[in-house]
Order: C-alpha cells, then sequence, then structure tokens
C-alpha cells in the first residue's frame, strides 16, 4: 500500500472520500437539470394564478434537487455502461472520484429531501409528481428500459417531459390541459433529439450493449423515424395558440421554430448509407437543443407580456 493509499483509509479501516464539491455537482447532471428547471418554472409561470414568491423559489429548487437526485442515482446504476463510453467515462462514479455507494446515497437523500420539501411546504400533488419523475427515470428507465427496449427513450421521455405539469400544479393544486400541453412537446421532442445524438454515438452504444434505435434497427429506420416525430412535433407546438392559451405572436415563434425543425430532420433523413461524418445529425441534435429553450422562452415570454398589458388595462 502506498503512501496515498493509507492517507484514503481512517483509523477504523474505511476508505475515505476522494470527491470533491465539483463531483457532487456532476453528479447532479447541471445541463439536464437547467433544462428542467427552466421548462418547470414556465409552468409555474403560465399557471392562472399566483403563488408566494418564497414558495416559488421553493418549489424550483425542490424541482432541481430532484432532477439532480435522478442524476445521481442514474450514475449510481450506469457506471458499469457510462465506463465503456467515450461521452461517459469521466464522469465521476466511472473515473472513480466517487463511489457507487456515495452515489446512491447522495441520490437516495437528495430524492427524500425533495419531495418532502415540496411535500410540506407547498403541495402533495407536486410532490406526488416529482417522486413519480424520480421513480420513473431512475428505476423504470435507467433500471429496465434503457438496456432493454430501443423505445427506450420513447416511454422514458415521459420522466423529462413532467417538470412543466410539477411547475404548474405546485401553483394551482391541478393539472390542466394546458400543462399536458407543455408535457406533449417536450415528450415528442425527446426521440428525435436522443436518436440523433445516438446515430452520431453508436458505436458507444453498442460497446455498452444499449439496445438504442440505430443499433437495433438500423440508421435508415430511425432517421425515418426522427422525421415522422419532426412532422407531428411542428403542429403540437403551435397548439397552445391554437387552443387559445397564448397569443398569436408565440405562435409564429413556434411555427418557424418547428419548420426549422422538420427541415434540420428531413437533411437527416437524406442523409448517404455511409456518411461517417453525420453532420446532419449533429446540426439536428444542436438545433434540438435551441428549439425547446427557445419554444419555452417564447412561451415564458407571452404569459408574462401578456399579463403586463392586462394590468396595464391595454
Amino acid at each position: 500500500m502506498t503512501l496515498v493509499d493509507e492517507r484514503l483509509i481512517d483509523e477504523a479501516g474505511f476508505r475515505m472520500s476522494e470527491a470533491t464539491a465539483g463531483d457532487f455537482f456532476a453528479l447532479l447532471k447541471p445541463r439536464v437539470m437547467s433544462l428542467v428547471v427552466f421548462t418547470a418554472f414556465v409552468g409555474l409561470v403560465a399557471a392562472p394564478v399566483t403563488i408566494n414568491p418564497l414558495l416559488a423559489v421553493i418549489a424550483i429548487l425542490s424541482i432541481a434537487i430532484g432532477a439532480g437526485a435522478s442524476g445521481a442515482l442514474n450514475m449510481w446504476y450506469d457506471a458499469d455502461i457510462d465506463r465503456v463510453m467515450t461521452r461517459t467515462k469521466d464522469r465521476p462514479v466511472p473515473a472513480g472520484r466517487v463511489t457507487p455507494g456515495e452515489a446512491l446515497s447522495f441520490g437516495l437523500v437528495l430524492s427524500v429531501l425533495s419531495v418532502m420539501t415540496l411535500g410540506v411546504l407547498v403541495n402533495w400533488l407536486s410532490a406526488a409528481l416529482l417522486a413519480f419523475t424520480i421513480v420513473f427515470y431512475a428505476v423504470i428507465y435507467t433500471m429496465w428500459l434503457k438496456r432493454w427496449t430501443p423505445q427506450n427513450i420513447v416511454i422514458g421521455g415521459a420522466a423529462g417531459a413532467i417538470p412543466p405539469v410539477i411547475g404548474w400544479a405546485a401553483v394551482t393544486g391541478n393539472i390542466s390541459l394546458e400543462s399536458l400541453i407543455l408535457f406533449l412537446i417536450i415528450f415528442l421532442w425527446t426521440p428525435p433529439h436522443f436518436w440523433a445524438l445516438a446515430l452520431f454515438k453508436s458505436e458507444d452504444y453498442q460497446r455498452a450493449g444499449i439496445p438504442m434505435m440505430p443499433n437495433v434497427a438500423g440508421q435508415a429506420s430511425t432517421r425515418r423515424q426522427i422525421f415522422a416525430y419532426s412532422l407531428i412535433l411542428a403542429p403540437v407546438g403551435v397548439l397552445p395558440w391554437a387552443l387559445g392559451f397564448t397569443t398569436v405572436a408565440y405562435g409564429a415563434v413556434a411555427a418557424v421554430l418547428g419548420a426549422g425543425f422538420v427541415w434540420y430532420a428531413w437533411k437527416v433523413l437524406g442523409m448517404a448509407a455511409d456518411d461517417r461524418a453525420m453532420k446532419p445529425a449533429k446540426a439536428l441534435f444542436a438545433y434540438s437543443l435551441l428549439y425547446l429553450f427557445a419554444i419555452f422562452a417564447a412561451y415564458l415570454a407571452d404569459c408574462v407580456v401578456g399579463r403586463a398589458l392586462a394590468m396595464g388595462g391595454i
């Protein structure tokens, strides 16, 4: 045993953690968390009633912590496959900076903390939805769907689509058609977003034994399904305006964004079978991130401006 090894073991013989605060922060999947928090915030603001600002902050923080808990549990369970994928091999658990036990404990503690805080201080419907999201992502998706079916991301996408519904429920104590449409936008966005990534990372998934669509159904079938989903997503993105929840300004922005998504998906559909660079797939993946942020930002702006004008009597 080296001197360094000895320093990592306390007098009782237990390994002392080498993890830094940054490693535990990485367990939370901050980039994924940022989208979760943003869409939840839009759902919260879009709700037709107001909420105490302090309770709003508590709700958003609870949702953020719950999303981070899901990420930590996912990294705990997926350490074996993360280790063989170039995209994930440097994550804290496979890299050895955080032990599996630390990641598991961290995720469980944050899960309980986030759900109980939201339930006790805000309302139990939003807490129940948050608990369902954590369980669905960490157990149903991570432990079962991801390694079992190429439809993993389709079904599992429900977990990532619920945050705006949680935000809405935190304010109103109920679930509405408007919040479900926000759910549907994210739900339909998820497959083409992740399948675009899977196209140019298929070798990674192949090594890890994950049945992503390109590895099971082939690239041609995946490209057709991406295009089919884009054709459904584009009009659904405009649906809030069509149903009278937003103004025509949002509808116009959503229509343009949807047309862009279809155009990028069309370019993916037309990729040559021997295209190794896969620039269209990479472009769609990047655009899909912009699409989700922009369409929810437009929704948020429409709600805020609309209420400001209404309060001003204009």
